[in-house]
């Protein structure tokens, strides 16, 4: 199953990330097996996707703010990956 990375950058993937490198840092896990541990993640993610949203959401008048402004639109596309078109 070909995966991405993306997931990675969720919440859950961060907090991931970080408590892997601690472990690494003090010695309790490999470098190796984090590296396994975040591979198994980006698999379960895609999996978990795939298998188990079957959930459709339309957004109108969306609200985009960052830290100096704010936008409205009426419309928005949101682009998505397919992990299909991927290799192994």
């Amino acid at each position: 199953m070909a995966t991405f990375e993306l997931y990675r950058r969720s919440t859950i993937g961060m907090c991931l990330t970080e408590t892997l490198d601690e472990m690494v840092q003090s010695g309790t896990l490999s470098p190796e097996l984090a590296i396994q541990v975040l591979v198994q993640f980006d698999k379960s993610m895609t999996e978990a996707l795939e298998t188990q949203v079957k959930s459709k959401v339309t957004i109108k008048d969306a609200l985009f703010k960052n830290e100096d402004s704010q936008e409205n639109v009426g419309r928005v596309k949101i682009v998505a990956c397919d992990s299909k078109l991927l290799t192994q």
